[in-house]
């Protein structure tokens, strides 16, 4: 069983560009993609978050959504011979509103997972319209359909498996209970990582306003300590083949660098290819 990651394009966001990565550039407005991510190979399609509910939605934040008719995801699911009943399971990095817009157009045989505390934190009030009413009420209503929902204890039980190749951790940052999807491939290990990393340029490349060696930088997001979102940055450069961001494109990791980038397939051909940086020169 050879498994593939495939790049769902979904619409994209305008919003202030320090959002994504702290103090840059502030006032000054950015439009990036918002991605999915499908897993093909396995016994079953899975879905890795299911963008915003509808464009207008994001006016909530203060943001703009983008999307076309091609990006619906009933459309990029078709552009792979599928249709919402088809997906087994839809694994979400965290339920902000860009990333579970979408789950009410799967049927209850489709089993939502998630972990535990996200589901909490997004009813807790303290992040507000980041989470939608109508996304989170969706969830609720699944905790009461047969096998329509899942939700995992990754702080306290470690890594769960969601079928063979195909595992959940604990990200350790951005919101409380966000998680990285890892998925072993014939290359190597991809994982989806949410919105732990929003520009891989500015936080990984050339990390802006770093100063130290191998220091990452991070988001405008505080739902968690910088210290902890820089750890889990770290963790995932030196564990992966593959970092692929919801809004950026996927990058290739080796010893712990950013040396390329994919653009629509995980494994699959290096589109930009990145110098591996010398820390000690000879």
């Amino acid at each position: 069983m050879t498994l593939e990651v495939k790049v769902l394009d979904l619409g994209d966001i305008e919003l202030e560009t320090s959002f994504l990565v702290l103090a840059r550039n502030p006032g000054e407005i950015a439009r990036v993609p918002t991605f999915g991510y499908l897993i093909l190979g396995g016994e079953a399609p899975i879905l890795v978050d299911t963008g915003y509910r509808f464009p207008s939605i994001m006016e909530r934040l203060g943001m703009v959504g983008i999307q076309t008719e091609e990006q619906l995801l009933e459309n990029q699911l078709k552009q792979h011979g599928l249709k919402y009943g088809d997906v087994k399971y839809i694994l979400h990095t965290h339920l902000h509103i860009d990333h579970a817009g979408k789950d009410d157009q799967f049927p209850d045989n489709t089993t939502v997972v998630i972990n535990r505390r996200e589901l909490e934190f997004s009813v807790s009030g303290i992040m507000g319209e980041q989470y939608p009413a109508e996304d989170v009420k969706h969830l609720v209503d699944r905790l009461h359909s047969h096998h329509a929902l899942r939700l995992l204890d990754l702080e306290l039980s470690g890594p769960e498996e969601i079928m063979p190749g195909v595992l959940c951790e604990a990200a350790g940052a951005h919101t409380d209970g966000s998680m990285n999807i890892l998925i072993t491939t014939s290359e190597g290990t991809v994982c989806v990582c949410g919105d732990v990393i929003y520009d891989i340029n500015d936080q990984l490349v050339n990390p802006l306003y770093q100063v130290l060696a191998s220091e990452p930088a991070t988001t405008g997001n505080h739902g968690c300590t910088k210290r902890g979102e820089k750890a889990s940055i770290k963790k995932m450069l030196n564990s992966s083949r593959f970092l692929a961001p919801i809004h950026d494109r996927p990058a290739v990791i080796e010893g712990g660098q950013v040396v390329g980038r994919i653009h629509d397939s995980m494994p699959g051909p290096i589109v930009e290819k990145l110098e591996p940086r010398n820390w000690f020169p000879v």
